[in-house]
């Protein structure tokens, strides 16, 4: 067993209630956001969304499989990178693709389907890639989990939140309006701060952690941005809309997977850290080339 198969997490109830509380104020901010036609543009553009949809669930863990050998990972690690591949997209993408002057109409459509998918195919599609690699599947062996367990995590943390938004957005859409410009920016930021807080003090004396983890989630993100692009070329779809795909199936719901890591993997640090050295650069990355694309013509790949 490898160091960082050992790193254990000790996380308060507290903590973990925190950032369970921020996600689902996240997923509700998001619903507020959502309209009926955003929702009907899943049938206008079905082609598009089958795609989008293949890539997050089935070529990009498949690929990350891939990596998780060439990398010779550990456990933990290698558990930690498909875990975050299982989940949904991440809302963030939206504010990313609305700053790379994308589609942003069809950001918020793809989310809102991958977050709607994300409660029956996560706990899936975790078990499945995970029994397929032979690091990661020593760690469910060990913890015994049960995809049940993570659907109803799941449904707690997304469905139940996203429904309310929905509802709120519906009966009150004044309240709604008033919420939704305020909702987004101050839960990632205090997500954020909780995140970083909560974890600091279990991170003394972990740069060599670090190192370990940080080329191959760094090397695994790179591979979800080009296969988010490849996706869009091959669906032969406008530049604003090959930068939404690039940009939903490039940025995932990385605090969905701490949650799920820190509450069934807490023994296994290395998956809850996977997950949030995965946070902080998938938001640098994502960052970087919407601000590269907005410099660009509207019409520019």
């Amino acid at each position: 067993e490898t160091d960082i198969d050992a790193f254990s997490l000790d996380i308060s109830d507290g903590f973990n209630a925190a950032i369970k509380a921020m996600i689902a104020l996240l997923l509700l901010g998001i619903a507020l956001d959502v309209r009926t036609e955003d929702l009907r543009d899943v049938a206008r553009r079905p082609a598009v969304f089958v795609a989008v949809t293949l890539a997050q669930f089935v070529l990009v863990p498949a690929l990350t499989l891939v990596l998780v050998a060439a990398f010779d990972l550990a456990p933990s690690v290698a558990l930690g990178m498909l875990l975050v591949v299982s989940g949904p997209a991440g809302s963030i993408s939206n504010l990313l693709t609305h700053r790379a002057r994308g589609d942003v109409a069809l950001s918020v459509s793809l989310t809102t389907l991958s977050s709607a998918l994300a409660a029956v195919v996560t706990p899936v599609a975790l078990a499945f890639w995970a029994s397929r690699s032979p690091q990661a599947s020593q760690v469910l062996d060990s913890v015994d989990l049960s995809p049940l367990e993570v659907l109803l995590e799941v449904l707690l943390l997304i469905v139940a939140p996203f429904a309310v938004g929905i509802l709120l957005a519906r009966l009150l859409p004044r309240v709604a309006g008033r919420l939704r410009p305020l909702v987004e920016p101050t839960v990632l930021v205090m997500l954020l701060l909780i995140v970083v807080g909560g974890l600091a003090s279990n991170l003394s004396g972990s740069a060599a952690y670090l190192l370990e983890v940080g080329p191959a989630v760094v090397a695994q993100n790179a591979m979800s941005l080009a296969v988010g692009f490849a996706v869009a070329l091959a669906c032969r779809i406008p530049a604003a809309a090959r930068r939404a795909v690039t940009l939903e199936v490039g940025v995932r719901n990385t605090a969905l997977a701490l949650v799920l890591a820190i509450s069934f993997f807490p023994e296994y640090g290395g998956v809850a850290l996977v997950c949030a050295l995965w946070g902080f650069w998938d938001v640098a990355t994502g960052l970087a080339l919407a601000t590269w694309w907005r410099r660009r013509s509207a019409d520019a790949v």
